[in-house]
């Protein structure tokens, strides 16, 4: 699989996804990279410690958060995306459900939509997607971000996720996604509770069957808070616990705020997942 000109062996390697928040209020480094020169220089420092692809986001999508305007999304979002595809020499991801942003980013050169909405929020973000060829992260959520963790409750959680999931890329093949720049995200956090969170990581085999490449994204989420009692800048054994079980278990794609050690970690897991007996 090539995305921009780099090649992506899904199969045999787990890549690793650098999260830069360019939000106020994101639920652990909110307000830390709001400025157009502190966001490029903190993506240029994931690059140096081996991020694979850099995923921009302009809106929270924490529990509790609230709706921010396309206008405000794309003020935030279109300067660095324009500079970072001209100063990083890696995939960049746009971290956004609305199509219209998705597009603006698209013409600046962006390569991947990351959807947390699985293309169910808004009608024309497949259309985007199939116009433009770019790949697409098609992710799980239950409701909306500002309520999703108000007693999410399901009949069978892996079950949910995959016919959920199937419904989201039957909308985009037939709006003519090509089916090779597909990848799957089941929504770790996103109207989940603690034990549907574990239960996902544990059977991430299961989601495999589904024959796209998986992304997982736990890092610092509140589930291994939970578990260590810590706050959220105080996870990252965690954080390296859960890429590593999922990596194992069939993620592709890990997507993390702490790239340096993340990668260090994958190597080992990939070693021991394709190591000939």
């Amino acid at each position: 699989m090539l995305i921009k000109d780099k090649i992506f062996d899904f199969k045999n390697k787990t890549y690793t996804m650098g999260i830069l928040n360019l939000t106020p209020d994101s639920f652990s480094d909110g307000g830390s990279y709001i400025d157009i020169e502190s966001a490029v220089k903190r993506a240029k420092k994931m690059v140096e410690e081996g991020a694979d692809i850099i995923d921009v986001g302009a809106e929270s999508t924490r529990p509790g958060a609230t709706y921010v305007s396309e206008e405000l999304e794309l003020k935030r979002i279109l300067p660095v995306v324009k500079r970072l595809v001209t100063e990083i020499d890696l995939p960049i991801s746009i971290d956004t459900y609305k199509s219209s942003v998705a597009e603006e980013c698209i013409k600046a050169g962006a390569h991947i939509i990351n959807d947390i909405k699985g293309l169910k929020g808004d009608s024309n973000m497949a259309k985007i997607i199939a116009k433009y060829g770019v790949y697409v992260i098609i992710m799980h959520i239950k409701g909306e971000p500002e309520t999703m963790q108000k007693n999410p409750k399901y009949d069978n959680i892996i079950k949910d996720i995959k016919e959920s999931l199937e419904e989201s890329v039957d909308i985009a093949i037939k709006e003519g996604v090509s089916p090779e720049k597909i990848i799957l995200d089941p929504g770790i956090g996103f109207g989940k509770t603690f034990e549907n969170n574990l239960e996902i990581i544990k059977k991430l085999c299961e989601l495999k069957k589904l024959e796209y490449p998986i992304l997982i994204g736990a890092s610092r989420k509140g589930f291994i808070g939970d578990i260590l009692n810590t706050p959220p800048l105080d996870r990252l054994e965690g954080n390296l616990a859960v890429a590593a079980i999922s990596s194992y278990n069939g993620a592709s794609i890990i997507r993390v705020h702490e790239v340096k050690e993340t990668v260090k970690t994958l190597k080992i897991i990939d070693a021991i997942k394709t190591i000939k007996q």
